[in-house]
């Protein structure tokens, strides 16, 4: 569990022995059950999350009851409603688990901590959500002007095998379409 997160570190920093030690010494070991919640609408998030084992999703719910969602974070994932935790105001997202998950997470006052003591962290954040605001900004692109049959290949290249773990109406949700559209892609694609 913790080799997944020193891992994922290591493909943008390079930490001294003593440097991973004192990083993990400053984690919180999360689990939660399918169906349970890690962050509500309203609250704020305290937490970055990395997810060891299971899957997360970020969802926005809107005024009909419909979620909308921006990000499944299945293992060796980050995931967190970024404004809130940065700025401690109440989150416009929510995070649940669509798995049983386990998770890895620091608090932004530990956080700011790890900068203090371990400097370089503050370029692997840096990086992590610098990778993360291009994502978004590819996915906005691609919802506006990607056909629904592109934007699934595109779902199938970015979170690999995550399509026979989840729910459909899950997927659909991603993709901005109707479980019965995306039934219809997924018979068409094979």
């Amino acid at each position: 569990m913790n080799q997944l997160i020193l891992d994922n570190i290591a493909k943008h920093i390079q930490l001294e022995p003593n440097e991973a030690d004192y990083f993990l010494t400053l984690l919180k070991e999360t689990k939660v059950k399918k169906n349970g919640v890690l962050l509500r609408p309203g609250d704020v998030c305290k937490t970055l999350t990395f997810v060891t084992s299971g899957c997360l999703r970020l969802y926005k719910t809107d005024a009909d009851g419909k979620d909308h969602i921006l990000l499944f974070a299945p293992e060796g994932w980050w995931c967190t409603d970024s404004y809130s935790f940065y700025t401690r105001t109440p989150a416009e997202y929510g995070v649940d688990a669509l798995e049983d998950t386990t998770c890895l997470q620091i608090t932004a006052e530990k956080l700011e901590l790890l900068y203090k003591e371990v400097p370089k962290f503050e370029r692997f954040f840096r990086i992590l959500f610098q990778n993360g605001f291009i994502m978004y900004q590819r996915r906005i692109t691609a919802n506006t002007s990607l056909t629904a049959e592109k934007r699934y290949h595109r779902f199938k290249l970015t979170y690999p095998k995550l399509e026979q773990r989840i729910a459909q109406k899950q997927i659909a949700s991603y993709l901005g379409i109707t479980p019965v559209f995306l039934s219809r892609l997924r018979k068409r694609n094979g």
